[in-house]
């Protein structure tokens, strides 16, 4: 089943999500163990996330008009979930509530530096279907952008960049997690590739060389336009018939938890081009939203609205 607008007409939305919604399960360390080891944690924290969720609750909370197209078990955590979207105003009329499935869980190991280490078990993510996708085609032609990931499987990703497509949706596709080479026709959809810095070594097959440099690459490798995240370091942006890609620089900020700060940076992106922004100045405003987002706690919980960002 899916929610419902009251009155049951269609709407056009900045962005729309297909993609992934987990709960997140985390737990803070001092250090992270070795193979074999055992370290005592803290408490265990339950809240929303996944990729695509997050992104979705990202561009919401900035004001964006977001809908997400994904799939929960109808158990707590799907429950958990359909909750953290009606917080952040993400339309819910299009996440799809499976009877005996399992909602996907992602465990998360938060170091004392923030960076973390994360295990996701799919569950209802894997069910998402191409059939789920094709049946949304009127969803995603009403919709400015069409924000992917790849935490869903394979084909309903290549349906979702087909329909998008035919119907001239723009599309901001995040590679994560990161596949050995990224479909053809996947790479020529994106507009922009939004990759962190690993995930551009990976894609790029640049061992060497710059984060710009591998920007360049996979813009020559079919890309419509490229941003490289950087961390606190801010981002890249290099957009078709550019030879040099333009740094973003981000707000110096304390990181408490780097969890999710990719989809929020991703999220806000999205949002901002389907407002009609140049690509670097929707750059601009997601290093802003991305170190928002590391202050906090947490993916969802940490991400903020306008009146919220660090200059």
């Amino acid at each position: 089943m899916s929610e419902s607008s009251e009155n049951g007409e269609e709407m056009a939305y900045d962005v729309l999500v297909v993609g992934s919604a987990n709960a997140d399960l985390t737990v803070r360390v001092e250090r992270r163990p070795g193979a074999g080891e055992t370290v005592l944690g803290t408490d265990l924290v339950e809240s929303a996330g996944g990729k695509g969720a997050n992104q979705a609750a990202a561009a919401a909370r900035l004001g964006a008009r977001t809908a997400l197209l994904a799939k929960v078990g109808d158990d707590a955590f799907g429950t958990l979930l359909l909750d953290g979207q009606r917080e952040a105003g993400t339309e819910l009329r299009h996440v799809l509530v499976e009877k005996g499935a399992r909602t996907g869980t992602a465990m998360i190991v938060v170091g004392p530096d923030g960076d973390n280490s994360i295990v996701v078990s799919p569950g209802a993510n894997a069910r998402l279907s191409p059939a789920d996708v094709t049946a949304a085609r009127e969803v995603v032609a009403a919709s400015a952008v069409l924000s992917l990931q790849l935490e869903i499987p394979p084909a309903t990703v290549r349906a979702a960049v087909a329909v998008a497509r035919e119907a001239g949706t723009r599309v901001v596709l995040n590679p994560s997690p990161t596949p050995e080479s990224l479909d053809p026709e996947l790479l020529a959809a994106a507009d922009p590739l939004v990759v962190n810095e690993h995930e551009a070594k990976q894609l790029s097959g640049l061992a060497d060389g710059t984060p710009a440099d591998r920007a360049r690459a996979l813009l020559g490798r079919g890309a419509r336009s490229v941003v490289v995240t950087l961390g606190g370091e801010g981002a890249l942006a290099l957009a078709a018939g550019e030879s040099e890609p333009t740094a973003v620089r981000g707000p110096q900020v304390r990181a408490v938890d780097t969890t999710g700060a990719g989809d929020a940076f991703t999220g806000a992106l999205a949002g901002r081009l389907a407002r009609g922004s140049s690509l670097v100045e929707a750059v601009r405003l997601a290093v802003r939203v991305g170190a928002a987002s590391v202050t906090r706690p947490g993916a969802q919980p940490s991400y903020p609205t306008m009146d919220e960002l660090p200059d």
